[in-house]
């Protein structure tokens, strides 16, 4: 009804379905009636993979299995993971690319991605994850850029829900990360009278997301809190299809 043809899934909606084959079969054939592609699992609440504690970063590596199995049953190219670590940035970014090689090893033996997001902590240093990915150097681990969520610092160091003290330049961001991504997301929070976003220029964004030869899908995700879910998805949507016609 909103006219999207692919969708992806976020594993809190589900998170004790990830092994129940039944339901995974009720989702398979939901989305064939609706004629949309399943793209991929974003998985949270698993456990950082760049836990400097050895025997913590496995486990989470462990968790993360069965939504690998998940995602190949419902025909998804990726899960998306979170490269969070507790600790010095230099030991964290070397707890991470060992967690990522250990998932991606697996992942790539049911023909599957594992891509990081730009999702709080040090994995909103662009830089810090790119150089992530470099050192990984795996085919099938990637990025997932998305247009907001590049803030480096919050206040009493929460990951989230407190107010940013540091940002990351968001379009510098996009494109550290574009040249490993296999999705992107398209954040957006307010609209002016337009339709176009008051905080993140989509022209420049899709500009960038053009230059690195990127032809997958782009998500909508509409974080606001001034418009009703649907009208934030729909107007995201809209900005979308108006700035790449501009590209």
């Amino acid at each position: 009804a909103l006219g999207f043809a692919g969708v992806e899934y976020v594993n809190q909606f589900f998170l004790d379905k990830a092994e129940d084959d039944a339901y995974l079969d009720k989702m398979n054939a939901a989305a064939k009636k609706a004629g949309v592609e399943q793209l991929l699992i974003m998985v949270d609440g698993e456990g950082g993979l760049a836990e400097t504690d050895s025997t913590v970063r496995i486990k989470s590596v462990e968790n993360h299995e069965k939504w690998l199995k998940a995602a190949q049953k419902l025909g998804c190219h990726s899960i998306r993971v979170n490269c969070f670590g507790v600790g010095e940035k230099t030991a964290v970014q070397k707890a991470g690319i060992d967690g990522l090689k250990r998932l991606s090893e697996s992942a790539a033996k049911k023909d599957l991605n594992v891509i990081v997001e730009n999702h709080g902590g040090y994995s909103s240093d662009g830089l810090w994850l790119s150089e992530v990915m470099n050192q990984v150097n795996m085919p099938n681990c990637g990025t997932l850029p998305d247009f907001g969520n590049f803030c480096l610092e919050r206040e009493d160091g929460k990951m989230w829900g407190t107010p940013c003290l540091k940002w990351y330049d968001k379009y510098k961001g996009v494109e550290d990360l574009m040249p490993f991504a296999k999705a992107v997301s398209a954040k957006s929070f307010n609209f002016d009278e337009d339709g176009n976003e008051t905080d993140i220029d989509f022209h420049r964004m899709l500009k960038i997301v053009k230059a690195a030869n990127y032809t997958g899908y782009i998500g909508v995700e509409y974080e606001g809190e001034d418009l009703a879910e649907e009208e934030g998805i729909i107007k995201t949507r809209e900005l979308l299809i108006k700035a790449g016609q501009l590209v």
